[in-house]
This record gives C-alpha cells, structure tokens and sequence, in this order.
C-alpha cells in the first residue's frame, strides 16, 4: 500500500506464500532451531526472479541474511511491546490478578524467561499456531488463562481491542526488531532497492541495527532468551540488552548509549551499499548505522565479560534437552 502511494504509476501484485514456520504447529518454534523458519521460501522465490521483494516481519529475519539479499526497508515501528490476551472469564484483570498457577501461553523463551521470574505465581505454557489459531485456543478452550502475544501483530490483524495489558519495558522487555516490518531485496538490484528505499524510517533503521548487532554479537536466535529495549531521545540511542536462563532466575542486564546525530553526506562510490548487519539504507547517515552497530556489539561485549556465554550455553543445552 505504501509503495502504491509513493508510486501511482507501478503496478504491484500481491503473492501470498507459506513458510516452513507457518506449517510447523506442534513444536515450539525454539525446539526446531532453524534460523531461516519464516524466510527460506520467500527467499527462493526472491533468487528465482518470482517475486522482487519481500515483506517480513523483521523479527522472523535472521542476523546474517544469505549472499545475494538485503534488507531493502525497515518500515516505521508499530509498537514493539508484548501484549496480554485474556480469556473471556478474566476479561478486566492483569497477570498479577490471576489466581495461583493459572496457565499463560507463551512459545517465546524470552517472554517466559521474563514473566516467571516477574509473576512466579504463574505457570507458562507453549502455545503454536497463527494468531488465529492461538486465540480460537485461548477462547473456546479452558487450558489458558491468557496469552502473549507482540502487541503490533494484533494491531495490523485488527484485533487492537482484544489488548487486555501491555507489558512494559519493566515487565518484560521485547524482541530484537519486534514490532518493525522489512522489505528483503536483491542486493544488486538496484532498481528495486532505490524504490523500496523510500521506505526507511530512520530511527527505526538505527534501534533495528543496534538491536540486531547485539543479537547478533551474542549469537542468540529463538533458542535463547535474549531481550531488548532501545529509546532515541535528542540525538542519542539508548540500549537496553538482558540474557537470561530459562526460569528467568540468572540475568544480566544492561543500558549504554551513543550519538546517532551525523549530518547527511552524499555517500556514493564504492561504499555505496554497505550493509548494517543486513541492512541497507543509504539515505541514513552512515556515521548513524556505524555508530548504532558499535553501540550493540559493545553492550553485548560487556554482557559477554559478565557472563553472558554460560547463561546462553546453559540455556541452549536445557531448552535442547527439554
């Protein structure tokens, strides 16, 4: 839709697919392991010339993309909070209000993490399945007391209303890129990626590339509970990043900040299409994404002389076993 606006005169056809990801409903996605879950069949159809790009969200999108792609656009973030969703019974309370072990559905390792140690007297649960399909679970049957779910995946759905609470920062601090949606592009077709450029919010680009050099700094994915919290106030872009063991009983936590403020210089020539831990966007400062980029992997380095290995190894080899 926002392409159609920016360019009346293109035609754009839809074409819906199914991932690997979507299909799997039985396993928690953190069990599977695969990095590319949400993204390899889009991806072929990308390298086949089937498709020109491709919409993600960019949560689904891991820190190292195959050769051969980019993200083209991150669009502006919706709110990249998680959110609860009570059963019909409870409607009106909060997860502190809950009765004793009343069960929360949650296939996120970093969500559970979080809320166990927050509201011990809950029990968590995996839950699987599209959005549709978890809150048919939630409502027609009597085996959850309430879900999480990403609140701006209830937003575009249309289902804003059925937000009973949103967690804060405080209680539960978000995926890397939750909440932003990217465009993944050939990387040297530049006709497309200039078109799709057009879309970049750059304060989004600069949290988004802080946020996923973290990640990617710790070498975390969806198999361990790796969270963050990113803020950009006058000029400056604050990180916040936590590890944590499965039962959220062993953390690490921490903020640091840097200036994303640079002045915009014509940056073509060789370097023109310099990727940010997969990201292109050349009408963003190149100070700004360098500056952001350093900014994850010093705060994940400090984590890391923490301690931050053995939380994550540990918290691998549990959730392997479990």
């Amino acid at each position: 839709m926002m392409l159609r606006e920016l360019y009346p005169d293109l035609c754009f056809e839809i074409v819906a697919m199914s991932t690997t990801g979507d299909k799997i409903l039985d396993t928690a996605l953190s069990k599977i392991g695969e990095k590319s879950l949400f993204t390899k069949e889009l991806e072929n159809a990308l390298e086949r010339n089937e498709v020109d790009l491709v919409v993600h969200s960019l949560k689904d999108l891991p820190t190292c993309l195959p050769p051969g792609f980019t993200i083209g656009a991150v669009c502006k973030r919706e709110n990249p909070l998680d959110a609860v969703v009570f059963h019909p019974k409870n409607c009106g309370k909060t997860l502190s209000l809950l009765p004793e072990k009343s069960v929360i559905g949650t296939s996120s390792l970093r969500r559970a993490a979080q809320l166990k140690k927050k509201f011990p007297h809950l029990e968590f649960r995996d839950i699987r399945g599209n959005l549709n399909t978890r809150l048919k679970k939630l409502d027609e049957k009597e085996d959850f007391s309430a879900i999480i779910l990403a609140a701006a995946g209830l937003k575009r759905m249309g289902w804003e209303s059925r937000i009973g609470q949103l967690l804060s920062p405080e209680d539960c601090l978000y995926a890397v890129g939750q909440g932003a949606l990217a465009v993944e592009v050939r990387a040297k077709d530049q006709e497309i990626l200039n078109m799709v450029s057009a879309l970049h919010d750059a304060d989004t680009v600069l949290c988004c590339i802080a946020e996923r050099a973290f990640m990617k700094r710790l070498e975390g994915g969806c198999s361990v509970p790796v969270a963050v919290n990113t803020l950009m106030k006058d000029g400056q872009l604050y990180l916040t990043g936590a590890v944590y063991s499965l039962d959220g009983s062993d953390s690490l936590k921490e903020t640091m900040q840097t200036s994303v403020s640079y002045p915009h210089q014509n940056e073509d020539g060789p370097n023109d299409d310099v990727q940010h831990v997969g990201i292109t966007a050349k009408n963003v400062p190149g100070q700004a994404q360098e500056a952001a980029e350093n900014l994850g992997i010093e705060l994940a380095s400090l984590l890391l002389s923490k301690g931050a290995k053995h939380i994550l190894s540990v918290a691998r080899q549990l959730n392997d076993a479990r």
